[in-house]
């Protein structure tokens, strides 16, 4: 296998690479061909990602795997799902979409996870984790009830296999013996020992046609002899757990292959030539190393997850003298560890988002007091609430879009029993590149529905760090959400101030009473720049619930034209809260609502995806002048 210690610049060579245009032209070469083919793949992958900026740690990692399962199986009449997404850029490239890779998530270009529209090999779209065996064994279930004759594999890393969901499925699986292959590619977790030439023998031996004939022989026979049946299968499942991790697997039902190196493309192959022939839920365990072939990425598998795209100005000739805007994520992370060097109380907890979240000092330096539970939302939220209970403060640090997997924690466990839990929501709004899967522009309208919580959006990183404190400090469930990347570039005060809750502040004045802009969270710029050019009032509202009870009727009737703006869905967000207000007030004023429309918004970039929505200031202004021109 080809090493790799850089990213290449210059296109690279892909002698067979170049006439693989879909799965069918890969099962065209000899089996002898795929190893080389491995090396122009990853080449070929390093080559573009650095053209594109996205995730390949993930993809180097299955390299091997991506090409075995195309070659052996007959995709995509048989179907693959992949969990989760970043693992399918070799995918993308064997099926049809190698010359678009350099579109990468850009706007109108290919999606950066699975995309049922995006081509036939997307069997299944994916961005949140652990879904892959779930929506297999549907597949599988219709494809029997529809006598379709097909194969269906569900490829879960090892990080996925730490939600709930996932075992969810695999129990149900075994249960219905339905034949369905769950692959877990093991790039982390410490599941096995190392692999040894032992365990590959042992997983051709279990995976091979003579064994399995064997096997289902005596099956036969032992069901003429009451008990024995079930004393032999505990016999063999506890003889393979003496030599392999399978013995769970085995008893949730599935019949266990492995640990094999996924890197050995021809055994990998091999491999998957035997369990084809077998019927039944089957389980092959797969060791990769993620970033396999890009040293950098090898040593550093979370530093290289994903990569931005290699620009001339990051090269190592160019001096980079700009100083660095911190993060609304990294502020998040300076206020943690301010905080709990001040109150012991505080415990933070990440559903396996520490380094997006911000979380890496703290966790250093308060190892005792820093909680990541894996890919496990729901138990993140009620982890916390157990932890109220007693007195503490937890803090969960959650993506907006990964908190929707833990909705009934969050009013049930949360909301119904007004624990002190404060909800660090980041990446909220338009995230752009990741894109539909992972904007978190919903977060405004579910939580805002819920009773007892309090909803703050900064405007920008000063306020985050009062309202921060000042959620903190409130008895009762809080959720903060705050946009990725950086805000309005204000310096960050580290003190214990506070603000008033359910207060705005006032930020621009205008010498007329025609109209005011109501903005919520990070998009107080564009509110600037359209009350200036409009001479309108502007106000930060900061708090989404509970709203400026007092503001609004203050100005329920003294405005032409009420506006609202956030970059949360306008469907039940927080101009909606506004309406719901002005209505109760039977006021006559005219109401705006901005915001994102109800429609999912796919990948791109950040700031474009403002201007593309109306959301950036000329787009406000714009919007604003249409509808007085209506008035």
């Amino acid at each position: 296998m080809k090493i790799f210690d850089s990213i290449p610049i210059d296109e690279p060579s892909t002698e067979l690479l170049q006439d693989i245009n879909s799965p069918e032209d890969l099962r065209k070469l000899d089996q002898s061909q795929i190893p080389k083919l491995a090396d122009e793949l990853r080449e070929f992958l390093l080559y573009t990602v650095g053209k594109t900026g996205g995730h390949f740690g993930a993809g180097l990692g299955v390299i091997e795997l991506t090409l075995a399962l195309h070659y052996k199986f007959d995709t995509p009449k048989d179907r693959i799902v992949w969990d989760v997404g970043h693992q399918t850029y070799p995918h993308k490239i064997l099926t049809g979409r190698k010359d678009a890779m350099q579109s990468m998530r850009q706007s109108n270009g290919l999606a950066p996870f699975p995309v049922r529209s995006e081509s036939q090999y997307d069997t299944f779209g994916v961005g949140h984790s652990s879904t892959s065996i779930s929506a297999a064994l549907g597949m599988i279930t219709a494809a029997e009830k529809k006598q379709e004759d097909r194969h269906v594999t569900a490829v879960i890393g090892d990080g996925a296999m730490t939600a709930g969901m996932a075992y969810e499925a695999l129990a149900h699986a075994g249960s219905i013996d339905k034949n369905l292959l769950v692959i877990l590619n093991d790039n982390q977790m410490s599941i096995s020992e190392n692999i040894g030439g032992l365990r590959n023998y042992l997983a051709r031996i279990w995976a091979s046609k003579t064994y399995n004939r064997i096997r289902e022989s005596g099956k036969s026979v032992l069901t003429y002899l009451p008990g024995a049946k079930e004393f032999v299968r505990k016999a063999e499942i506890h003889a393979k757990g003496m030599v392999a991790p399978g013995s769970l697997f085995e008893e949730l039902g599935f019949e266990y292959f492995g640990p094999v190196d996924g890197h050995d493309t021809n055994n990998l192959i091999n491999i998957l030539e035997n369990i084809k022939l077998i019927h039944g839920p089957k389980f092959l365990h797969v060791i990769t190393t993620k970033g396999k072939g890009f040293a950098p990425a090898e040593e550093d598998p979370v530093g290289f997850h994903a990569i931005n795209k290699i620009k001339q100005e990051d090269l190592p000739s160019h001096n980079k003298t700009k100083p660095k805007t911190p993060s609304f994520s990294e502020i998040f992370g300076n206020w943690l560890s301010y905080k709990a060097s001040k109150d012991e109380r505080l415990v933070a907890i990440t559903p396996a988002m520490g380094e997006g979240s911000g979380m890496i000092e703290f966790s250093k330096e308060f190892p005792d007091r820093y909680y990541d539970v894996a890919i496990a939302e729901q138990h993140s939220v009620s982890f916390a609430a157990g932890l109220a209970c007693e007195g503490m403060k937890p803090v969960v640090a959650i993506y907006s879009t990964f908190l929707q997997r833990a909705y009934d924690q969050l009013i049930h466990d949360v909301a119904l029993q007004e624990l002190d839990v404060l909800f660090a929501l980041d990446r909220a709004g338009l995230v752009g590149l990741d894109g539909a899967t992972h904007q978190g522009a919903f977060d405004l309208s579910f939580i805002r529905c819920i009773p007892n919580m309090v909803i703050m959006a900064p405007s920008d990183e000063d306020i985050a760090w009062k309202m921060l404190n000042t959620g903190f400090e409130h008895e009762g469930p809080v959720a903060i959400r705050y946009p990725r990347g950086t805000g309005r570039g204000m310096p960050v005060k580290r003190t214990e101030d506070k603000i008033t809750i359910g207060k705005s502040r006032n930020i621009l004045d205008s010498n007329e009473n025609e109209i005011i802009i109501l903005s919520f969270g990070s998009l107080l710029e564009s509110a600037i720049h359209a009350g200036e050019k409009l001479n309108a009032r502007v106000v930060d509202m900061q708090f989404v619930k509970p709203i400026d009870h007092e503001l609004i009727q203050d100005i329920s009737d003294n405005y032409k034209l009420i506006v609202t703006l956030e970059d949360n869905v306008v469907a039940g967000g927080a101009g909606s809260a506004v309406n719901e207000l002005l209505i109760k007030l039977d006021s006559k004023a005219r109401i705006l609502n901005l915001g994102l429309p109800d429609e999912f918004i796919e990948h791109g970039d950040q700031e474009q995806q403002k201007v593309l929505n109306g959301l950036d200031g000329e787009g406000v202004e714009k919007s604003i002048r249409q509808k007085l021109n209506l008035i």
